[in-house]
Protein backbone atom coordinates (compact mmCIF):
# COMPACT_ATOMS: atom_id res chain seq x y z
CA UNK A 1 0.00 0.00 0.00
CA UNK A 2 0.95 3.44 -1.03
CA UNK A 3 1.25 6.05 1.46
CA UNK A 4 -2.23 6.39 3.13
CA UNK A 5 -3.06 10.58 4.54
CA UNK A 6 -6.09 11.11 6.77
CA UNK A 7 -8.44 14.13 7.13
CA UNK A 8 -10.49 15.60 9.84
CA UNK A 9 -13.82 16.55 8.02
CA UNK A 10 -15.77 19.02 10.06
CA UNK A 11 -13.72 22.72 9.49
CA UNK A 12 -10.37 21.03 8.34
CA UNK A 13 -12.18 19.77 4.52
CA UNK A 14 -15.69 21.25 5.28
CA UNK A 15 -17.63 24.60 7.27
CA UNK A 16 -20.81 23.47 7.97
CA UNK A 17 -21.43 25.95 10.79
CA UNK A 18 -24.55 27.55 9.05
CA UNK A 19 -26.47 24.40 9.00
CA UNK A 20 -25.34 23.15 11.93
CA UNK A 21 -26.39 25.90 13.95
CA UNK A 22 -29.76 25.45 12.30
CA UNK A 23 -29.88 21.89 12.99
CA UNK A 24 -29.39 21.94 16.60
CA UNK A 25 -31.78 24.88 16.75
CA UNK A 26 -34.29 23.13 15.00
CA UNK A 27 -33.97 20.33 17.45
CA UNK A 28 -34.35 22.64 20.66
CA UNK A 29 -37.57 23.91 19.23
CA UNK A 30 -38.83 20.22 18.52
CA UNK A 31 -37.83 18.60 21.77
CA UNK A 32 -38.24 21.80 23.78
CA UNK A 33 -34.91 22.25 25.14
CA UNK A 34 -32.70 25.27 25.43
CA UNK A 35 -30.07 24.10 22.58
CA UNK A 36 -27.71 26.41 21.89
CA UNK A 37 -26.79 26.21 18.08
CA UNK A 38 -24.28 29.29 17.62
CA UNK A 39 -22.50 28.14 20.62
CA UNK A 40 -22.64 24.45 19.33
CA UNK A 41 -21.21 25.44 15.47
CA UNK A 42 -18.81 27.05 17.16
CA UNK A 43 -16.93 24.36 18.78
CA UNK A 44 -17.34 21.40 16.62
CA UNK A 45 -15.23 18.31 17.14
CA UNK A 46 -16.34 16.25 20.35
CA UNK A 47 -19.10 13.67 19.94
CA UNK A 48 -22.53 14.93 19.57
CA UNK A 49 -24.17 13.20 22.89
CA UNK A 50 -21.11 15.56 24.67
CA UNK A 51 -22.11 18.43 22.77
CA UNK A 52 -26.07 17.30 24.12
CA UNK A 53 -24.85 16.73 27.58
CA UNK A 54 -22.93 20.29 27.68
CA UNK A 55 -26.76 21.47 26.99
CA UNK A 56 -27.95 19.56 29.95
CA UNK A 57 -29.95 17.58 27.94
CA UNK A 58 -31.55 14.49 30.21
CA UNK A 59 -29.49 11.56 29.89
CA UNK A 60 -32.76 9.46 28.83
CA UNK A 61 -33.93 11.72 26.09
CA UNK A 62 -30.02 11.89 24.62
CA UNK A 63 -30.55 8.49 22.28
CA UNK A 64 -33.60 10.22 20.35
CA UNK A 65 -32.49 13.98 20.15
CA UNK A 66 -28.72 12.10 18.49
CA UNK A 67 -31.53 9.85 15.76
CA UNK A 68 -33.36 13.03 15.43
CA UNK A 69 -30.64 15.07 14.45
CA UNK A 70 -28.94 12.73 12.36
CA UNK A 71 -32.52 12.71 10.50
CA UNK A 72 -32.53 16.42 10.09
CA UNK A 73 -29.31 16.46 9.09
CA UNK A 74 -28.99 15.60 5.11
CA UNK A 75 -31.66 17.87 4.28
CA UNK A 76 -30.84 20.79 7.19
CA UNK A 77 -26.62 20.69 6.80
CA UNK A 78 -25.59 19.57 3.98
CA UNK A 79 -27.48 21.87 1.30
CA UNK A 80 -25.44 24.84 2.74
CA UNK A 81 -21.85 23.25 3.43
CA UNK A 82 -19.30 24.17 2.03
CA UNK A 83 -15.44 23.14 1.30
CA UNK A 84 -12.50 24.80 3.11
CA UNK A 85 -10.29 26.47 0.92
CA UNK A 86 -7.85 24.41 -0.11
CA UNK A 87 -9.58 20.99 0.63
CA UNK A 88 -10.12 19.56 -2.65
CA UNK A 89 -6.09 20.88 -3.82
CA UNK A 90 -5.36 19.14 -1.00
CA UNK A 91 -6.96 15.97 -1.44
CA UNK A 92 -5.73 15.90 -4.95
CA UNK A 93 -2.32 16.64 -3.86
CA UNK A 94 -2.27 13.24 -2.26
CA UNK A 95 -4.18 11.40 -5.13
CA UNK A 96 -1.63 12.75 -7.64
CA UNK A 97 1.38 11.12 -6.12
CA UNK A 98 -0.02 7.77 -6.13
CA UNK A 99 -1.13 8.25 -2.17
CA UNK A 100 -4.10 7.12 -0.52
CA UNK A 101 -7.16 9.46 1.00
CA UNK A 102 -9.17 8.28 3.96
CA UNK A 103 -11.42 10.52 6.18
CA UNK A 104 -11.71 9.93 9.89
CA UNK A 105 -14.60 12.03 11.64
CA UNK A 106 -16.18 11.99 14.68
CA UNK A 107 -19.68 12.78 12.60
CA UNK A 108 -21.92 9.97 11.69
CA UNK A 109 -20.78 8.40 8.91
CA UNK A 110 -23.68 8.14 6.62
CA UNK A 111 -23.87 11.85 6.91
CA UNK A 112 -20.28 12.62 6.44
CA UNK A 113 -20.51 10.36 3.22
CA UNK A 114 -23.28 13.11 2.22
CA UNK A 115 -20.53 15.77 2.47
CA UNK A 116 -18.10 14.14 0.51
CA UNK A 117 -20.13 13.32 -2.58
CA UNK A 118 -21.81 16.57 -2.68
CA UNK A 119 -18.73 18.63 -2.17
CA UNK A 120 -17.08 15.82 -5.12
CA UNK A 121 -14.48 15.02 -2.76
CA UNK A 122 -12.32 12.05 -4.22
CA UNK A 123 -11.14 10.13 -1.38
CA UNK A 124 -11.00 6.39 -0.81
CA UNK A 125 -12.84 5.67 2.51
CA UNK A 126 -15.20 7.25 4.97
CA UNK A 127 -14.91 6.92 8.63
CA UNK A 128 -17.46 7.75 11.20
CA UNK A 129 -18.03 7.67 14.67
CA UNK A 130 -14.48 8.26 15.81
CA UNK A 131 -13.36 10.74 18.41
CA UNK A 132 -9.61 11.94 19.72
CA UNK A 133 -7.30 8.50 20.16
CA UNK A 134 -10.12 6.44 18.69
CA UNK A 135 -9.39 7.84 15.37
CA UNK A 136 -5.83 5.86 15.64
CA UNK A 137 -7.82 2.87 15.13
CA UNK A 138 -8.79 3.78 11.29
CA UNK A 139 -5.58 5.47 11.31
CA UNK A 140 -3.65 2.54 12.15
CA UNK A 141 -5.61 0.10 10.41
CA UNK A 142 -4.80 2.18 6.57
CA UNK A 143 -1.55 2.49 7.95
CA UNK A 144 -1.99 6.29 7.84
CA UNK A 145 1.01 8.43 8.00
CA UNK A 146 -0.56 11.23 8.26
CA UNK A 147 -3.36 12.54 9.62
CA UNK A 148 -4.79 16.50 9.11
CA UNK A 149 -7.01 18.30 11.33
CA UNK A 150 -8.20 21.43 13.05
CA UNK A 151 -9.05 19.67 16.76
CA UNK A 152 -6.95 18.89 19.87
CA UNK A 153 -8.84 15.82 19.76
CA UNK A 154 -7.25 14.81 15.92
CA UNK A 155 -3.59 15.91 17.37
CA UNK A 156 -4.36 13.26 20.20
CA UNK A 157 -5.57 10.79 17.42
CA UNK A 158 -2.71 11.18 15.04
CA UNK A 159 0.14 11.07 17.44
CA UNK A 160 -1.72 8.05 19.35
CA UNK A 161 -1.17 6.33 15.87
CA UNK A 162 2.37 7.35 15.22
CA UNK A 163 1.23 9.36 12.21
CA UNK A 164 2.67 12.72 11.44
CA UNK A 165 0.00 15.36 12.90
CA UNK A 166 -1.38 18.54 10.60
CA UNK A 167 -3.17 21.08 12.22
CA UNK A 168 -4.90 23.54 10.50
CA UNK A 169 -5.94 26.81 12.18
CA UNK A 170 -9.64 26.81 10.54
CA UNK A 171 -11.31 25.46 13.78
CA UNK A 172 -11.47 26.44 17.05
CA UNK A 173 -8.26 25.73 18.74
CA UNK A 174 -5.76 27.86 17.89
CA UNK A 175 -2.13 27.78 16.52
CA UNK A 176 -0.89 27.48 19.81
CA UNK A 177 -3.04 25.17 21.37
CA UNK A 178 -2.45 23.04 18.57
CA UNK A 179 1.65 23.42 18.46
CA UNK A 180 1.21 23.42 22.09
CA UNK A 181 -0.65 19.76 21.80
CA UNK A 182 1.68 18.45 20.04
CA UNK A 183 1.77 18.97 16.18
CA UNK A 184 4.07 18.36 13.84
CA UNK A 185 3.29 21.47 11.38
CA UNK A 186 0.30 23.91 11.61
CA UNK A 187 -1.53 25.75 8.88
CA UNK A 188 -3.53 28.50 8.62
CA UNK A 189 -5.55 26.53 6.03
CA UNK A 190 -5.21 23.87 3.90
CA UNK A 191 -4.00 25.99 1.06
CA UNK A 192 -0.20 25.69 2.71
CA UNK A 193 -0.41 21.86 2.37
CA UNK A 194 -0.08 20.77 -0.78
CA UNK A 195 3.62 22.16 -0.95
CA UNK A 196 4.46 20.91 2.45
CA UNK A 197 3.23 17.35 1.15
CA UNK A 198 5.64 17.61 -2.24
CA UNK A 199 8.27 18.54 0.02
CA UNK A 200 7.93 16.33 2.99
CA UNK A 201 6.79 12.90 1.13
CA UNK A 202 8.44 13.37 -2.30
CA UNK A 203 8.81 9.98 -4.05
CA UNK A 204 7.05 8.35 -1.27
CA UNK A 205 3.41 8.21 -1.67
CA UNK A 206 3.60 6.08 -5.24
Amino acid sequence: MGLTVGFDLDMTLIDPRPGMAAAMNALGVEAGLPLDGERFAANLGPPLDDALRGFEAPEERIPWLIDRFRALYPDVVVPVTVALPGAAEALRAVRAAGGHTIVVTGKYGPNAQLHVDALGFEVDEVIGELWSTRKAEALLDHEAQVYVGDHLGDIRGARAAGATAVAVATGPCTREELSAEGADVVFDSLTEFPEWFAARFAGQAA
